[in-house]
């Protein structure tokens, strides 16, 4: 009984149903019971440590479009103005082209209802004004041109009688020449006939007819002199004539040419006008044209920022807010600055959107339910407090595609796949504080061909 001796008692013996201290020496059941509990329970942990786990990088964001035009966008008016007439309401869906709203003007220079009307008369006027200049620039140059040949023509006869005169100078040094040959002969002639009187060989009559043409001779130089001399005289002023002749007509075309220049000047200058004036009424038209607020693309009017009639909305001011139709859905994750280099475009994502209930494993991606896969699109280069955004398009080889229902803006939370590690090892990691693996060998290619296909594929699933 106390262990000394070797012989047991056994145990449906009558001592233990009548002594009750026999039975407390016994020992309990359920310590055994326990023992072996505890004991598969901790090989169960060990055996627990040993299973595969992935690792993977978390991160919150929300519901965005991959393409910028597919983003919710604000309509502002080109022109400011007060609102006169609504044509829609938030929620309803418009047409690109459709008309959103109507403003009236503020500007008092565009009040006159006939403020085009009066533009393009002014217009109309000053193309009569530059058709006239015109044709006074045409006159100007027929005036050039007319004074250019009379100036050669008169010009030419000048030249004609220049020559004429050199001529005549030639004819009246001959007779000169000739002349001056008689007249020597008729003194020569009178001298001897002199002698011969004083020697009274000859009568006086033939002395006084000698010396009559003596005198006839000298005459006749003096004429023959003073005619080559006013010949000489008029042949100077004949080409003094072709110079002032040129200089007279050369000071018309040149005051001509002065006024032309003047006149195209002026022409050039109501073209100015006429281009601003032009300008004008274009910007005008354009202006009344932008009096009807238009939906830019197709979408659906989700918040008007304005309300009521007769607000006045400036320029540049947000008038109503419009979202897409058919987005190509993204989502739009922050993650850490310490993980980021962990990542790469292609690596798989699962993501549990809000609305959607689902069981997350985080480390055994098999066991997790209601989630959706999902592939690094984008990372920026630049952080955001701290964070840095990456963008995630739904995985083309995922069999179950996102949902139909999702909407921009909707909160989601998701997880990158990374390398599967031992159990201990993700505990020993996490102590220690140290990043997780990066991925090794990753199947996504950076060639732009596979993003173009991927992106097809894409598309088309969503037309689907």
């Amino acid at each position: 009984m106390l262990g000394v001796s070797k012989n047991t008692i056994p145990e449906g013996d009558k001592l233990f149903e009548d002594f009750y201290v026999f039975e407390l020496l016994q020992t309990p059941r359920y310590g055994k019971i326990v023992a072996y509990w505890s004991l598969g329970i901790f090989l169960a942990g060990i055996a627990f440590l040993f299973l595969p786990w992935q690792q993977n990088i978390a991160g919150f964001g929300q519901l965005t479009a991959l393409r910028p035009e597919d983003r919710p966008q604000k309509v502002y008016p080109i022109v400011g103005g007060r609102i006169e007439q609504w044509y829609t309401q938030e929620g309803q869906f418009v047409n690109a082209g459709d008309t959103i709203a109507r403003i009236s003007e503020i500007k008092d220079y565009y009040f006159d209802p006939n403020l085009t009307d009066r533009m393009a008369s002014q217009i109309d006027a000053q193309g009569d004004a530059i058709g006239s200049l015109g044709d006074k620039a045409v006159a100007l140059d027929q005036q050039i041109a007319a004074d250019r040949a009379a100036m050669d023509l008169e010009i030419n006869q000048a030249r004609n009688k220049v020559e004429q005169l050199r001529y005549k100078i030639t004819i009246d040094s001959a007779d000169l020449v000739a002349i001056e040959t008689q007249y020597e002969n008729a003194i020569n002639q009178f001298e001897r006939e002199k002698e011969l009187f004083k020697k009274g060989l000859t009568s006086k009559t033939d002395l006084e007819n000698k010396e009559l043409k003596a005198k006839e001779s000298t005459a006749k130089l003096n004429s023959a002199q003073n005619k080559l001399a006013t010949t000489k005289n008029e042949y100077l002023n004949t080409v003094l004539e072709v110079s002032s002749k040129r200089a007279e007509y050369m000071s018309k075309i040149a005051k001509a040419m002065s006024d032309k220049s003047s006149t195209l000047a002026y022409v050039n200058e109501n073209e100015q006008k006429l281009t601003k004036l032009e300008n004008e009424l274009t910007n005008v038209e354009v202006r009344k044209a932008n009096y009807i607020i238009r939906a830019p693309q197709a979408g659906y009017i989700i918040k008007s920022l304005l309300t009521g009639i007769g607000e006045i909305v400036k320029e540049g001011q947000a008038l109503v807010t419009i979202m897409p139709e058919n987005p190509l859905l993204a989502v739009e994750l922050y993650v850490g600055a310490n993980d980021v280099p962990l990542l790469q475009r292609g690596t798989h994502v699962r993501l549990q959107f809000d609305g959607w209930p689902s069981l997350v494993f985080s480390g055994w991606e098999s066991a997790t339910v209601g989630t959706f896969g999902g592939k690094i699109a984008v990372i920026d280069y630049v952080n955001t407090k701290n964070k840095y955004r990456i963008l995630v398009v739904p995985d083309v080889q995922d069999e179950e595609g996102w949902p139909a229902a999702l909407r921009v803006g909707s909160g989601v939370y998701g997880w990158a796949m990374l390398n599967e590690v031992p159990i201990w090892y993700e505990l020993w990691r996490q102590l220690n504080a140290f990043p997780p693996l990066p991925v090794e060998g990753s199947d996504y290619e950076n060639n732009e061909e596979k993003e173009k296909i991927e992106q097809l594929e894409y598309d088309s699933k969503l037309k689907r």
